[in-house]
C-alpha cells in the first residue's frame, strides 16, 4: 500500500473528479455502447469496439482513483513545524546568484502544480529545501547545473 499525502483541497479535488467519472462519464459510455449495439452486427461495428475500449480505460482510471482515495492521508497543518521546511511549508527562497525571490508551497507529487506555486517535495528543488531553516543555504542540482538558494521565510 502506497500512502499518498494530500492537502484538504487536493483530496477534495481527487474525490470530485472520481465522482464526476462515476456519475457522468460511466453512464455516457454505457449509452454509447447501447447505441452501438442497437446498430446491429457487433463483429464489424467500429463504434461498439471504440466504446468498449473507452469503457475499459475509464474503469481502469476509476479503479486507480478509488485506490488513491483509499490510500490517501490528509495532512494536518496544525502539526507542521515552520522552523524547518517540510511538506505543506510555504517557502520564500532567494537565488543567491541573481537575488530573485520565489515562493513555493511544498506538496505531494500528486498535487504539484508549478503554475500555482506548488512543487513536489520529491522534485530536485523540493528535496534540496526539506529540512532547511530560515537563513540556511541550499545547493540544488538542477538540469542547468548547481543553483544556490537562501531560505528567506517559512510559513504554513
Amino acid at each position: 500500500m502506497a500512502i499518498n499525502y494530500y492537502t484538504e483541497e487536493g483530496l477534495k479535488r481527487l474525490k470530485d473528479e472520481l465522482s464526476q467519472l462515476k456519475r457522468v462519464e460511466r453512464p455516457r459510455i454505457s449509452n454509447q455502447i447501447a447505441e452501438a449495439r442497437d446498430k446491429g452486427d457487433l463483429s464489424e461495428n467500429a463504434e461498439y469496439d471504440a466504446a468498449k475500449e473507452a469503457q475499459g480505460l475509464l474503469e481502469m482510471k476509476i479503479s486507480k482513483m478509488e485506490t488513491a482515495v483509499s490510500e490517501a492521508r490528509l495532512l494536518d497543518t496544525s502539526l507542521v513545524d515552520n522552523s524547518k521546511v517540510m511538506v505543506l511549508s510555504t517557502v520564500t527562497i532567494r537565488n543567491v546568484a541573481n537575488k530573485a525571490e520565489m515562493k513555493y508551497t511544498l506538496v505531494s507529487e500528486t498535487e504539484a502544480d508549478l503554475k500555482s506555486g506548488k512543487i513536489s517535495v520529491n522534485s530536485p528543488i523540493g528535496k534540496g529545501l526539506v529540512g532547511k531553516s530560515v537563513g540556511d543555504k541550499a545547493e540544488i542540482q538542477v538540469p542547468s547545473g548547481i543553483m544556490t538558494f537562501e531560505i528567506v521565510e517559512i510559513t504554513i
